[in-house]
């Protein structure tokens, strides 16, 4: 039920259910001197971070909110560098290596230290197939996605990534694709193709929710080999980007209207969390659930906001 301060015997029972509007969050109980207080992790709001060097929107992201990797991007006004990465520390971005392919329209997965680039448009909106690994300074050629695509999306590491969904061949996709540090190959497809998705979780325990054509409310869970069913969002949307673990996931942004509001995924249902400050869409993100991360977006900004998790306290 808790974590006891260590020497704390409790005796008697107590009704925690009536103490908080939360009971199905991790929770603490502790003694003050004078009362027995319990907390839980309740709804999060999102604060300003650092802004990023590069505005940009339609690149990628991935790593936590203290070690964060933004990649590519696109800037119409200023001709923004599509190869160009920088690196979050938790307060201020600074550059990094830039990538060998110019792209947009990518997917990401991994840490600031191992990250994984894979799919795009190149500037001339040729669709790529091509993989980029990077190393904390510099990106080097990875396997080739076994179907080129565009507006896809990723999940888990740089020695075990999910490439999802994506667009190709004028169509939404519904394939997936299982990368093992050297070469893609092919995961079980979900159940509805679509494209501009928010993608989270593991290679053996994926979330992707959202996406379009149309403006998709539904959810599907990864189990390693197929995809089955799960909690349809609150607002259906696309061009949407998500974070976090496949039973405490974290979506937010998104067209039509580039919304601010933020969803949480406990496993099978999502709640209202925090809004964003500033609403976009086609933006990146990374972290956790209760410590995203989410940076750039549409129309374009270089704004970064930190999500955090609230916490809900009460004396028994």
């Amino acid at each position: 039920m808790a974590n006891l301060q260590q020497g704390l015997t409790l005796t008697g029972s107590f009704d925690l259910s009536a103490t908080t509007e939360n009971t199905s969050s991790a929770g603490y109980l502790w003694f003050d001197g004078t009362n027995f207080k319990y907390s839980t992790l309740g709804a999060g709001a999102w604060s300003a971070g650092g802004a990023m060097i590069n505005a940009g929107y339609n690149g990628s992201g991935a790593g936590t909110q203290n070690a964060g990797l933004a990649f590519s991007g696109y800037n119409p006004s200023v001709s923004f560098r599509e190869e160009c990465t920088e690196e979050y520390d938790g307060s201020s971005w600074s550059t990094g290596g830039d990538m060998i392919d110019s792209r947009t329209y990518l997917g990401g997965a991994g840490t600031q230290d191992a990250g994984l680039a894979f799919g795009g448009f190149t500037p001339s909106f040729e669709l790529l197939s091509c993989t980029e690994e990077y190393n904390g300074s510099s990106w080097s050629v990875g396997g080739a996605l076994i179907t080129g695509r565009a507006v896809t999306r990723g999940a888990g590491t740089q020695n075990a990534g999910l490439a999802i969904g994506g667009y190709s061949s004028g169509t939404a996709q519904s394939c997936t694709e299982e990368y093992d540090g050297s070469s893609w190959s092919t995961g079980g497809a979900l159940s509805t193709a679509r494209y501009a998705i928010a993608s989270a979780g593991t290679q053996n325990a994926g979330l992707a929710a959202g996406g379009t054509p149309g403006y998709f409310s539904c959810t599907e869970e990864y189990d390693g080999s197929s995809w089955a069913a799960g909690g349809a969002l609150i607002t259906g949307r696309r061009y949407l980007t998500g974070t976090g673990t496949q039973n405490a996931g974290l979506v937010f942004g998104g067209a039509p209207g580039d919304v601010a509001c933020t969803e949480e995924y406990d496993g099978s249902s999502w709640t209202a969390g925090g809004a964003l400050i500033t609403g976009r869409s086609s933006l990146a993100g990374a972290g956790t659930q209760n410590a995203g991360l989410a940076f750039s977006g549409y129309p374009t900004t270089a704004c970064t906001e930190e999500y955090n998790a609230g916490i809900t306290a009460c004396t028994l």
